[in-house]
């Protein structure tokens, strides 16, 4: 199973809906997929789901034992919702071994003999939850918009993510960096574009060639709580969430 984590400390660069389209997307390739999200503001589980009755992420992290029975099943991917009593989760895990409580839900036969891919929704934040999807994980995807603050989101990453590596994790890689919100007539995404670029090189990792361009559907989609594969498959952002997905199996085949 290869256990992908969708991360940055910044918030509104699209996380939720690229953890959602991506897991989504393997989906509609034939691939399973579990969607697990740690994010108390519960967009992706909403989104896919609705309610969250039944276990929840902050259980499974108070209980690993129980993750059988969190997974909900969708059309779009098996999923352990999150829990709005997430936002606690710094102060309410304490333990020494608190950050490999998802790992231990996660890595084990049950779930990775099933799952081709699991797809990991952060907080914005650097917090317990972060730092256990990126224990947990085989690698990250970054998420950034194409402004003059990306690199420093991006920069601030590196320390924690080099810290987990160093501790817990050291099979923790980049898989890329992704664009969202991206506009290719405009000057300044061209010019971040090629700095990031070259960032990306001496980070050993890659800007995605997809790039998900600005489009108003992606928030109809979540109104209407579908992905956008469903809702306009047509649609800009479909097509470029779609281009994304080829690049991850591509180099997974």
């Amino acid at each position: 199973m290869k256990t992908i984590t969708i991360i940055n400390q910044k918030g509104g660069v699209g996380k939720s809906t690229t953890a959602l389209s991506v897991g989504a997307g393997l989906v509609l390739r034939g691939y399973s997929v579990l969607l697990v999200e740690l994010d108390p503001q519960r967009n992706m589980s909403t989104t896919i789901l609705g309610s969250s009755e039944g276990l929840t992420a902050r259980d499974v992290l108070l209980n690993p034992d129980c993750v059988l029975d969190a997974i909900r099943h969708t059309n779009n991917g098996d999923i352990i919702c999150a829990d709005p009593g997430l936002v606690h989760a710094d102060t309410e895990f304490t333990g020494v071994d608190r950050i490999y409580h998802l790992k231990d839900a996660i890595d084990r036969k049950e779930i990775t003999s099933r799952y081709d891919f699991c797809i990991i929704d952060t907080p914005p934040s650097l917090g317990i939850l972060t730092i256990n999807a990126m224990v947990a994980c085989s690698g990250v995807i970054i998420p950034a918009q194409p402004d003059a603050y990306s690199m420093q989101g991006i920069s601030q990453l590196m320390a924690p993510l080099n810290e987990v590596r160093k501790r817990a994790n050291p099979d923790l890689e980049i898989i890329g960096i992704l664009f969202t919100r991206f506009d290719g007539r405009t000057r300044l995404a061209r010019d971040v574009s090629e700095v990031v670029s070259e960032t990306a090189k001496k980070l050993n990792t890659k800007l995605f060639l997809a790039k998900i361009r600005e489009c108003t559907m992606l928030k109809e989609s979540q109104g209407h709580q579908k992905t956008i594969f469903e809702y306009a498959p047509k649609s800009n952002a479909a097509k470029d969430y779609g281009a994304l997905v080829d690049e991850i199996t591509q180099e997974e085949g």
